[in-house]
């Protein structure tokens, strides 16, 4: 089965004397659930960003979906298919409302506009905030904006999440209710927290960004 992802001897840096990556190799394949952890300043959030091609590499290989990935344009696809929940739900949501933040990925998909109504709808009550529909993502609860912006990326049914400290913020509750979401999907996931009894419910394996490489951890 071919990988989703495989990075290869990744070197990536703000300055050549302080790289934030020294030479990583990660393989991600389809149906992966792996917890990405490691501590502040590690590099959690760079990796993600790197994967759907936010920044680049100074040097090394990046294969998405069988293909090496250089340029702005290599990376197109794969943000259709990788969905990156960031960690400010505010920088996710830009429309006037939650149904048309949750239905920007599918139309640019090319979806008919039948599946795209079906696939808001659903996402929205899979994660609770069916009642949000009609409102602006600016008057939501920090909660609800969480749950929007995960919407975003489910209704997109891509072949992989990439998540980015998911948990940060929410109840009991919205945790509950992202956990059974998570649960329930199909794709694969990579998923950077520190909350460790969520990455428990959700992911299968664990790995670690320590000095600038990738080692195995545990939860």
């Amino acid at each position: 089965m071919e990988p989703l992802f495989s990075l290869t001897g990744i070197v990536f840096g703000h300055t050549s004397e302080r790289p934030v990556f020294n030479g990583i190799d990660l393989t991600l394949n389809p149906s992966d659930r792996v917890a990405l952890t490691g501590s502040n300043g590690s590099g959690k959030t760079t990796l993600l960003y790197l994967m759907v091609g936010l920044v680049r590499p100074q040097s090394g290989v990046l294969v998405a979906f069988g293909r090496h990935r250089r340029k702005e344009a290599d990376f197109h696809e794969v943000r259709l298919r990788a969905g990156l929940l960031f960690d400010n739900s505010d920088s996710q949501l830009f429309c006037a409302t939650v149904e048309d933040d949750v239905a920007f990925g599918p139309f640019n998909l090319g979806w008919p506009r039948a599946r795209v109504e079906a696939a808001v709808r659903d996402t929205l009550e899979r994660l609770d905030v069916a009642t949000c529909r009609d409102r602006s993502p600016a008057e939501l609860s920090y909660g609800e904006k969480r749950l929007v912006a995960l919407a975003t990326i489910l209704a997109m049914e891509p072949d992989v999440m990439l998540l980015d400290e998911p948990t940060n913020g929410l109840d009991d509750s919205h945790v509950d209710t992202m956990v059974r979401a998570l649960q329930t999907t199909k794709c694969a996931l990579l998923v950077a927290s520190h909350d460790r009894i969520f990455l428990k419910r959700v992911t299968t394996q664990c790995i670690r960004l320590d000095q600038g490489r990738i080692v195995s951890g545990s939860l």
